[in-house]
C-alpha cells in the first residue's frame, strides 16, 4: 500500500515538472519569434575612413648604376696598360695602348692630303668665281676634297682607337689583358676590361600584383644591409614594370646615392623596407572586431538595438587594423567588444554611448 502511494507521488511530481518545462518552452518560443529576448552589453565604434599604412619588407640585389664591358675597336698588340683591378678611372681615361705606328703614319698622310685638298679647293673657288675653270673641273675638285676629308676622318678615328678608353667613370673590376696581348676588333672584338659606376646603385626586386598597384615611382624606401648593421640607405623607386613575369610578379628598381661612408657593392643582398604603402580614404576596422577567420571575416553591426551579422571582404592588414573592401559603410555602428557572445539578431545595449 505504501509502495503504491510512493509511486503515485513520483508520477505527480514528474507531471508537474513536465508541465512547467512545457510552459517555459512556450514562453521562450513566444519571446524569440522576432529575435532573442536576451540583452548583451557591448562596446561599439563608428566605421570610419582613414589612411592605412602597410609594412612591406623585401629582399633585393644590388647592381651598379652602370656596368660596362670595354671592348677593343682595333686590331693589334698591347704595348702599355694603365689600369689594374680596383682602380678608379674617370670617363675617357686610357686603359691600354695598342701599337699605333702604322696608324699614326696613315693619319699623318691623310692629314697632309686633306690640308692640300682644302687649299686647292679654296684656289679653285676663286678661279671658278672668275670663270677661269669649268663647272666640271670645279665639281671634281670638290669631290676630291670631300674624299680627302673622309680619309682624314677615318685615319684619325683609327689612330684614336689604339687608345682604349673607358666611356664611364668607375672602378675596374676585371682586366684580363696585359702587355703583349693581341687584340681583335669587329666583328668579334676582344674584351679589355669591366668598369662599374657605383656612385649610384640600383636595387632590383620583384613585387606582387597587390603591392605593384599600391607603390608608385618616386616613393622613398629605407634600405638596410646586414654588412652595415644600424645603417639605413635612403632609396627611391625608379621604375615598376607594367608587365608581370612568369611568376606573376612585377620587376622594380630602387635607386640609391652611394656616396656615404658605407658604400654598397654590386652583388650584395639588401632588404628594402617600404614605408609609403599608403591607401587613402579607406574604411578600416579593428582586427579584434572580426568574427571568424581572415578567409571568412564577419562583424556585428548594431541596427535598431539588434546586432546584425555582416559578411566582409577585407584587403590589407596594417597593425591592429584591416582594410574593408566591401560589406561595411562609413558611419555604421560596429561592435568592437563583446561580440563573442552574440548571434545574428541578438538584442544589445551599448556601454560606451
Amino acid at each position: 500500500m505504501k509502495n503504491w502511494k510512493a509511486i503515485v507521488g513520483v508520477v505527480v511530481v514528474t507531471g508537474i515538472i513536465v508541465t512547467i518545462l512545457a510552459i517555459n518552452k512556450k514562453k521562450l518560443d513566444a519571446n524569440t519569434s522576432g529575435g532573442i529576448d536576451i540583452t548583451y552589453y557591448v562596446s561599439v565604434a563608428n566605421a570610419a575612413k582613414k589612411n592605412l599604412t602597410s609594412q612591406l619588407s623585401l629582399t633585393g640585389k644590388v647592381y651598379a648604376n652602370n656596368d660596362v664591358n670595354v671592348l677593343s675597336e682595333t686590331t693589334g698588340k698591347i704595348v702599355a696598360v694603365f689600369a689594374k683591378v680596383g682602380d678608379y678611372k674617370q670617363a675617357g681615361s686610357v686603359l691600354a695602348q695598342v701599337d699605333d705606328e702604322l696608324r699614326r703614319a696613315a693619319f699623318i698622310s691623310a692629314e697632309a692630303n686633306w690640308l692640300k685638298a682644302k687649299n686647292d679647293l679654296a684656289r679653285f673657288e676663286k678661279l671658278y668665281q672668275e670663270k677661269s675653270v669649268s663647272d666640271t673641273q670645279y665639281e671634281q675638285m670638290k669631290v676630291g676634297a670631300a674624299m680627302a676629308e673622309t680619309n682624314y676622318i677615318v685615319a684619325k678615328r683609327q689612330l684614336e682607337d689604339t687608345k682604349i678608353k673607358t666611356p664611364i667613370a668607375g672602378y675596374v673590376t676585371n682586366r684580363p689583358v696585359d702587355v703583349g696581348t693581341m687584340l681583335q676588333g669587329a666583328p668579334q672584338p676582344s674584351f679589355v676590361a669591366n668598369i662599374v659606376d657605383l656612385s649610384r646603385v640600383k636595387i632590383k626586386l620583384n613585387l606582387s600584383e597587390t603591392d605593384a598597384v599600391v607603390l608608385k615611382t618616386g616613393d622613398h624606401v629605407n634600405v638596410v644591409a646586414d654588412v652595415y648593421p644600424g645603417t639605413e640607405f635612403d632609396g627611391k623607386i625608379e621604375s615598376i614594370s607594367s608587365k608581370a613575369d612568369e611568376a606573376n610578379t612585377y620587376a622594380a628598381e630602387i635607386s640609391i646615392a652611394n656616396l656615404g661612408k658605407h658604400q654598397l657593392k654590386a652583388g650584395m643582398f639588401v632588404r628594402a623596407e617600404f614605408t609609403s604603402m599608403r591607401e587613402r580614404d579607406v574604411i578600416v576596422v579593428p582586427r579584434s572586431a572580426l568574427v571568424g577567420s581572415i578567409k571568412n571575416p564577419q562583424v556585428f553591426v548594431v541596427e535598431n538595438g539588434l546586432a546584425k551579422l555582416r559578411n566582409l571582404t577585407i584587403g590589407k592588414e596594417s597593425g591592429p587594423d584591416v582594410h574593408v573592401v566591401a560589406g561595411l559603410n562609413e558611419g555604421e555602428i560596429l561592435v568592437v567588444n563583446g561580440q563573442n557572445n552574440l548571434v545574428d539578431n541578438t538584442k544589445v545595449a551599448i556601454l560606451n554611448k
